[in-house]
């Protein structure tokens, strides 16, 4: 039988002393959706669960000059009700509305769904082409790394003993610059991404691509940057040429796997679908922040 330990420290600091000094296996409670489903697995077992809700800062959202200070458990449902962040960041809401159901975006976090590390994460593409950056704190401190470094496998990532995700630094976008996520999913809803993909776009004044992200998920290990992708929209209208051309950049750069929800040739020509798509919808938002 399984023993569980429950803790709700007040703040951060508790809440690495509680990991760091764990005799036991320590887990992180954020929203649960996921860690609820995995210790089912469980036998004979004792496990520590850490739970974060009641530190204030891991709960909120503040959209400044600077860009979002996004606190890792902050609710999907109550984050995609933030008319002013999905204003500045409409794919990154995009994609959080996708978690699960309403029931589980009362629960689910744009925090836990980072450190569950699943390839197939719907919000890390969103994250990464907004150049979204991980606060880490652990008994030696505080580091910062980019969302695109945090996750190193299926199921894992950087997080050392002791460490928890603390915040999700977002920068303000530059100025006519937009996004968009995309996945594709055998359902209607409530389904996991059998692939996905993100896209940021900056035009000038005369409707030129000077910067682009792309980023692809649940075609890979982890998530994917698809710097070739980006270049070829570079100095486009993006228009049908460069458009094609992101969807063959991105096919090429996934390595799939085949399984029951798909074969690798077909998640490698859906993938480049989503993203010549999120780019065509990335470009026109741009154009409407223009009119």
């Amino acid at each position: 039988m399984v023993s569980v330990v429950y803790e709700a420290p007040a703040s951060v600091q508790d809440a690495v002393a509680l990991l760091s000094g764990a005799e036991i296996t320590a887990t992180v409670l954020a929203g649960g959706t996921d860690l609820i489903i995995q210790m089912q697995g469980l036998v004979n077992e004792s496990r520590l669960l850490v739970d974060l809700k009641k530190i204030p800062a891991m709960m909120e959202a503040t959209l400044d000059a600077e860009g979002l200070q996004l606190g890792p458990c902050m609710s999907c449902a109550e984050l995609t009700s933030r008319e002013d962040i999905k204003s500045v960041y409409p794919g990154l809401i995009e994609a959080a509305y996708l978690i699960g159901s309403t029931q589980i975006q009362g629960r689910a976090s744009v925090g836990g769904n980072l450190c569950n590390s699943s390839p197939a994460a719907d919000t890390v593409p969103a994250l990464i082409v907004n150049n979204a950056q991980c606060v880490i704190v652990g008994p030696s401190g505080e580091r910062s790394i980019q969302v695109e470094d945090f996750a190193t496998g299926v199921g894992q990532n950087c997080l050392e003993k002791g460490e928890l995700l603390s915040l999700i630094r977002i920068p303000l976008p530059a100025a006519n610059t937009s996004d968009a996520y995309l996945r594709f999913i055998p359902r209607t809803e409530m389904d996991i991404a059998v692939a996905g993909a993100a896209v940021s776009i900056t035009l000038d004044d005369d409707g030129i691509c000077t910067a682009a992200r792309v980023s692809i998920g649940a075609v890979a290990p982890t998530v994917l940057v698809v710097a070739k992708a980006a270049e070829v929209l570079l100095g486009t209208k993006v228009d049908v040429q460069a458009l094609q051309a992101v969807a063959e950049a991105a096919s090429k750069a996934s390595s799939p796997i085949t399984d029951r929800r798909g074969t690798d040739e077909y998640r490698r020509h859906v993938v480049g679908v989503l993203a010549k798509r999120a780019a065509a919808i990335a470009a026109e938002r741009v154009r409407g922040i223009q009119s």
